[in-house]
């Protein structure tokens, strides 16, 4: 059973079709054929048949696409590791979603990374949806942000901040000065930042709440381009609190009231098992409990106006 054959095996599970790993791994579809015909041989098993409506799998053949999904990942982890060990250096991998990768993430890194100097760490932003499969295959050693439905019960998942979302709009905006009623808020232009466009639970509970036309949302690369688009009066937007509050507080952006106005998230992080998990994957899921890593979070440098980032990005601290 070679790596290769797992890869092949691997991309069919999870795209359901030979025609399909084929594309993905850049190979012909007799080259995946061959190497599934090698593990069927070699494991005695058919793994799965096709059907009318997809593949159906056998009981060994799931238990191989789970195996395979891990032996994948140890694999990939422990290449890096050794690649790590040459040149003296760590490296730790987090997926964050957009929201917290923009304004919290920045301050909550550098602190930490600060603490190791031998650690780098490195950031890219996903649907909290991906986290599962992120998690699985080692892509990422840590995920944070709200935790989606199909999280596996082995993985580890810790809460550790509450965070509320407004809706904000500029101070000559016509709502900024009375109370908002849910229909004249479904009929604004919603300028959104990326994650309206994934999984972010408070803001799709928000903009579910007032029945929001996709042809009245107005999605930006970054929140902050949102929110300066707003400071303009030229539509609403949802806010994190923490992000806003000092333009909230000096006037270049209102808090709009009125009823529903207010959504609740939470932000967790998720690793995979303890017996699995990163020694320094392990160690910032205890420091981001800290009032230090707290205030790090809400006080953090975030993204500015000058510095946008598109909704998927890697970024290395060290």
């Amino acid at each position: 059973m070679t790596s290769t054959q797992l890869r092949a095996f691997s991309a069919v599970v999870r795209l359901g079709s030979v025609k399909k790993a084929a594309a993905e791994l850049g190979v012909t579809e007799a080259a995946v054929s061959l190497h599934i015909g090698r593990l069927r041989k070699e494991l005695e098993d058919r793994l799965f048949v096709p059907t009318a409506v997809g593949l159906a799998f056998t009981p060994g053949g799931l238990r191989l696409a789970s195996r395979a999904t891990e032996m994948l990942g140890l694999q990939n982890r422990t290449i890096r590791e050794v690649s790590q060990a040459g040149r003296g250096r760590r490296l730790m991998r987090i997926a964050a979603t957009s929201l917290f990768a923009e304004h919290a993430a920045p301050g909550l890194i550098e602190l930490f990374a600060s603490r190791a100097d031998d650690l780098d760490v490195e950031l890219s932003v996903h649907y909290a949806r991906e986290f599962a499969t992120l998690l699985a295959t080692r892509a990422v050693d840590v995920a944070i942000g709200p935790k989606p439905g199909n999280l596996p019960e082995a993985a580890r998942h810790k809460p550790f901040l509450n965070y509320q979302i407004f809706v904000v709009a500029g101070p000559g905006h016509p709502l900024a000065r009375v109370q908002a009623r849910p229909a004249q808020l479904r009929e604004q232009i919603w300028l959104l930042g990326p994650s309206a466009a994934g999984d972010d639970a408070a803001v799709h509970t928000m903009l579910r709440r007032f029945d929001v036309p996709e042809a009245q949302q107005r999605i930006f690369q970054s929140h902050a381009a949102a929110l300066e688009e707003t400071r303009h009066n030229n539509g609403v937007a949802l806010a994190l609190s923490f992000a806003v509050a000092d333009d909230v507080a000096n006037g270049r952006l209102v808090r709009l009231s009125g009823q529903g106005v207010l959504a609740d998230g939470v932000w967790s992080t998720m690793t995979l098992p303890d017996h699995s998990v990163l020694p320094a994957a392990a160690e910032l899921t205890r420091f981001i409990t800290t009032p230090r890593a707290t205030q790090a979070m809400l006080r953090g440098s975030g993204i500015n106006i000058a510095h946008f980032r598109p909704s998927v990005h890697v970024t290395l601290w060290s």
